[in-house]
């Protein structure tokens, strides 16, 4: 298990962009994710990204997220060996996934997530590389 990624809720990945990249980042991709209704950028911190989150709509989980608290820190990812395993020991210790899980994610993964309430106070997503 390692961290695999650092979701920032933004308005525009266009205008926010430049900022990271002004820090040395380099961009990896984008992506739409339907499944979550967002695009994202991936932009490389050794061997962690930092994933931009764009809504692509008012309506969608981001883009409630930022009416709701503004742009900024959204999810901690953790990439995980076997997303099925890991969401049974969760339950074990009384956590259930947010949603459908495990479901499609950016760069063909499977993800799941966990509500902050029962995290700490953090929205965690387990992610799975296929």
């Amino acid at each position: 298990m390692k961290i695999r990624h650092i979701g920032i809720a933004v308005d525009s990945i266009e205008e926010r962009l430049p900022v990271w990249e002004s820090f040395g980042l380099k961009l990896v991709h984008t992506e739409k994710v339907d499944s979550e209704g967002v695009t994202t950028a991936h932009l490389k911190v050794g061997d962690y990204e930092i994933e931009l989150l764009e809504p692509m709509g008012d309506d969608t989980p981001v883009g409630k997220f930022i009416d709701k608290k503004g742009p900024g820190i959204h999810h901690l990812a953790l990439e995980v060996e076997n997303i099925e395993d890991s969401l049974a020991k969760a339950k074990e210790n009384g956590l259930e996934p947010i949603g459908e899980a495990p479901r499609p994610g950016a760069d063909n993964t499977k993800i799941a997530f966990f509500h902050p309430k029962d995290t700490g106070g953090v929205l965690l997503e387990i992610v799975q590389t296929n």
